[in-house]
């Protein structure tokens, strides 16, 4: 699989939540630039804040590996683990949700 490929939730066949998939996915361009726009002002807070809320929503919704990059951002943040690392850590979680998808595998 490579870094390109898409990402599905789990909960893609469920008629039920896929209207709801298909709205967190449409939105997440916009989570995206608020995210470099936190990342490129050096504000901490309110990037390890969206981080959080990532984590919860992008699990919620299915995408578990999203999920875990949100987690992994949240905590070099509150860990202080530096800049470089941050940034690491927030390009990981852009590629990935610019591969998520809302269409069935």
């Amino acid at each position: 699989m490579s870094d390109s490929s898409p990402i599905y939730s789990v909960f893609a066949s469920d008629p039920d939540l896929r209207e709801m998939i298909r709205l967190f996915v449409a939105e997440i361009s916009d989570r995206m630039a608020i995210f470099e726009t936190h990342l490129a002002s050096g504000n901490w807070t309110e990037l390890a804040r969206m981080a959080h809320q990532l984590k919860g929503a992008a699990g919620s919704h299915g995408f578990a590996e999203l999920s875990v990059a949100a987690t992994a951002l949240d905590v070099a943040i509150r860990s202080q683990v530096g800049q470089a690392s941050i940034s690491v850590a927030t390009t990981n979680v852009l590629a990935l949700c610019r591969r998520i998808t809302a269409q069935e595998p």
